[in-house]
């Protein structure tokens, strides 16, 4: 039986962890064959994206509690992009034994080209999706995400 019939097959049987996980995983996979392409990996493009997206200077333990990722995750991740040249980490005004993530103009570009492939994968992982399908899974997502069930806590990857 080929994977997909299979997998299809599982599927109908499947509990709701389980459609959430194999749905994340497939597009995880797209998602990082995207960000391998250029030197980073999922978790990395999410924290460049994070630095990105901020009108402000963000330390690293702010960065880290709104990404949902641990300390010694997310400095072992920024170690990894500023060997690469994508950010670097700057004293903080206000208190120097803190630093600051910034992105590079290379850690600029690498991130809206991986944001833009991400894009286009997920635009294709999507696409046999009806037109109103895709914003209601995102909100229906995003409530349970939101919601005050357990736990709380964890890494976004």
């Amino acid at each position: 039986m080929p994977d997909s019939v299979a997998e299809s097959a599982c599927a109908k049987r499947a509990d709701l962890n389980w459609l959430l996980h194999r749905a994340a995983q497939k597009l995880g996979a797209i998602a990082q064959e995207a960000a391998a392409g250029h030197g980073v990996t999922t978790r990395g493009q999410l924290v460049l994206g994070a630095l990105a997206n901020d009108d402000f200077p963000r330390t690293q333990l702010a960065l880290g509690q709104a990404l949902a990722v641990d300390k010694t995750t997310l400095t072992a991740e920024l170690d990894r992009l500023e060997r690469a040249g994508l950010i670097v980490r700057k004293p903080d005004p206000h208190d120097r034994r803190v630093r600051v993530p910034a992105l590079t103009d290379r850690g600029r570009a690498v991130q809206a080209e991986v944001a833009r492939l991400q894009s286009e994968a997920e635009a294709e992982f999507t696409a046999e999706l009806a037109p109103d399908e895709l914003p209601l899974l995102r909100g229906l997502l995003e409530r349970l995400i939101a919601s005050a069930h357990r736990p709380d806590h964890g890494s976004c990857l």
